[in-house]
């Protein structure tokens, strides 16, 4: 399955990519894969890398049944209205990524939830992003965005761990944002 992702072409606008990497155990050529640490220990790959339970980069204007509603539950799940950590491609869709804060945003039809990726890089003037302010996902305290034209499908399994729950005006905010780009409920 392809994913659309930005690249070639008009800015913010999604592209159909070539197919995913080779299967996570194994690269081209039969090597096995491993990641190593500073230390140069093989690393295992990160929850949410591979697998069903990997996070994939979709194509918003082609999500059927996104619900997005405010429901953030501290239990350990991703909930739509929390942010949390999990592993997310990088836009080139090359098989590297990192784990990241993201702001889970909707529902969608079956197990997974559909979320955008936080940045703490200023993005003013840059309409594909919206201003979260502050908040305790960022010990930092620097002010963060969300890509509203990155939609990530993320799985309950794949999630490191939970930061926070975004306050209700501002989840409503950036779903009112998602329902005038993309028309989801």
């Amino acid at each position: 399955m392809a994913r659309a992702t930005r690249g070639a072409g008009a800015p913010g606008r999604p592209r159909e990519s070539s197919p995913a990497p080779p299967a996570p155990d194994r690269a081209p050529y039969g090597d096995t894969v491993t990641s190593l640490n500073e230390d140069h220990r093989e690393e295992p790959p990160a929850r949410g890398q591979f697998g069903p339970e990997a996070t994939v980069e979709i194509d918003p204007r082609r999500v059927r049944g996104a619900r997005c509603t405010y429901a953030p539950e501290h239990d350990g799940e991703p909930d739509p209205g929390e942010v949390v950590w999990t592993w997310v491609p990088y836009e080139e869709n090359d098989g590297r990524g990192k784990d990241r804060p993201v702001l889970v945003v909707a529902h969608e039809d079956g197990p997974g939830l559909l979320a955008l990726q936080l940045t703490s890089r200023p993005r003013e003037n840059d309409h594909e992003w919206f201003s979260l302010g502050t908040g305790p996902w960022d010990r930092q305290g620097r002010e963060s965005w969300v890509d509203l034209d990155r939609v990530l499908r993320i799985h309950p399994q794949g999630m490191r761990r939970e930061a926070c729950a975004l306050d209700r005006a501002r989840f409503q905010a950036v779903a009112h944002r998602l329902q005038q780009l993309y028309g989801w409920s």
